[in-house]
């Protein structure tokens, strides 16, 4: 019943209707209903048209979201069911989607109610290890206190404990983070990241925290013609385009650069592309008195490529 807008003088107040009771929804019985309630499904589905390539990654992140489905489904029939562990290993080159699938992985462990946030807190070894005694447990702990919750993401993590140096703090660092991933595991998911060969040497040398990784997730290059893709996608999103000829050039850029040093996937995709649009913006700020079109500003020309010196040319 609703209150009405005006009272009128000398009558008895109106009294609440009673709240009906409120109804408990039935636990979920079937993965179909787990799925709609918790909308995980959107993820995965956003991480398969998003990223371009990683089959094998993006298979393993369904496999880890339906076993924490079923997980949530023999939880609801009161089967006993530890809490998973969920922490993992992200090993691969630069620019090949680490960071990206994390957000994705902690967005997923959210809607499915096995971590309170969903955030993720991305950190090095800066940002936990300190420079003298007594500075690393505080920075280490205000950097928990500020993933708990969610997702804490530790990119190259073979570099928080450096065992040439026996003035190093990075092992107090690494205690502390043992600590923290058994007992509050379920409120915290720790992933390590960084080129696989070093990750092996890292976990070998800390057998502890290797017996803490379930899941150990291999990023692979992408190929060049995923890197094409990539590319497309990445200028789509900036409202450009290749002209005529262009993607070819471009093809041709990716296969030079590809097989020169440093180079790091989508990450080199796209600061190639931000040099060829400030190629493009000098050619055309130099026609000063011509009035440019649409098409003129969105589209990338083969010389706005083909001038890196990757062709062999002085131009960066």
């Amino acid at each position: 019943m609703t209150q009405p807008l005006y009272a009128i003088p000398g009558a008895p107040a109106a009294t609440p209707a009673a709240a009906p009771p409120a109804v408990a929804a039935a636990p979920a019985r079937t993965v179909a209903e787990v799925l709609q309630a918790s909308q995980v499904e959107a993820v995965l589905d956003e991480l398969e048209r998003d990223l371009v390539g990683l089959a094998p990654v993006k298979q393993r992140i369904r496999d880890i979201a339906a076993l924490l489905v079923i997980d949530k489904l023999r939880l609801n029939l009161g089967l006993a069911s530890q809490m998973p562990s969920l922490h993992m290993s992200f090993t691969g080159n630069p620019g090949t989607g680490k960071t990206t699938v994390a957000l994705r992985m902690a967005e997923i462990l959210h809607r499915l109610a096995y971590v309170r946030k969903g955030h993720l807190v991305a950190v090095t070894r800066d940002d936990l290890v300190g420079q003298y005694i007594g500075h690393t447990a505080p920075k280490t702990r205000e950097v928990l206190k500020k993933a708990m919750g969610g997702v804490l993401f530790i990119d190259e993590a073979y570099y928080l404990y450096r065992p040439e140096n026996e003035r190093d703090y990075g092992q107090e660092a690494i205690e502390i983070l043992l600590q923290v991933m058994e007992n509050q595991r379920d409120d915290l998911v720790v992933i390590f990241a960084g080129y696989g060969d070093r990750m092996e040497t890292f976990f070998r040398s800390n057998p502890g925290l290797s017996s803490r990784i379930a899941h150990h997730l291999d990023f692979p290059d992408y190929s060049r013609d995923e890197l094409l893709k990539i590319g497309d996608s990445m200028l789509a999103g900036m409202n450009y385009r290749f002209g005529d000829d262009a993607r070819a050039a471009f093809a041709e850029y990716l296969a030079l650069r590809i097989a020169q040093p440093h180079f790091a996937n989508a990450r080199s995709v796209r600061n190639a592309l931000d040099r060829m649009r400030l190629r493009q913006a000098s050619r055309l700020f130099a026609e000063r008195e011509r009035e440019l079109t649409r098409d003129d500003l969105t589209t990338l020309l083969p010389a706005d490529i083909r001038a890196s010196r990757v062709f062999g040319t002085p131009s960066a």
